[in-house]
């Protein structure tokens, strides 16, 4: 666990394009303050990217609107 973090918690894991698998976390920071994590895991290599709550929104909607527009064929 890094610095600062008081726990992280795994949500769920995705199995992604081209061997990648996205986990997504719940990071709890002294004091409570929480983020979401995604973890991207390609080969060796990981990928973190923290979100408050107000990014994680919009960008769940942009999601949902790309997927929408964009079914799987």
């Amino acid at each position: 666990m890094s610095a600062g973090h008081q726990s992280i918690t795994d949500i769920k894991e995705i199995n992604a394009p081209w061997n990648k698998l996205v986990t997504v976390q719940e990071a709890v920071y002294e004091g409570g303050f929480k983020m979401v994590r995604l973890r991207i895991k390609e080969g060796k290599r990981f990928t973190d990217l923290e979100l408050d709550s107000e990014t994680a929104e919009n960008l769940a909607e942009l999601l949902g609107k790309w997927a929408k527009d964009n079914p799987v064929k």
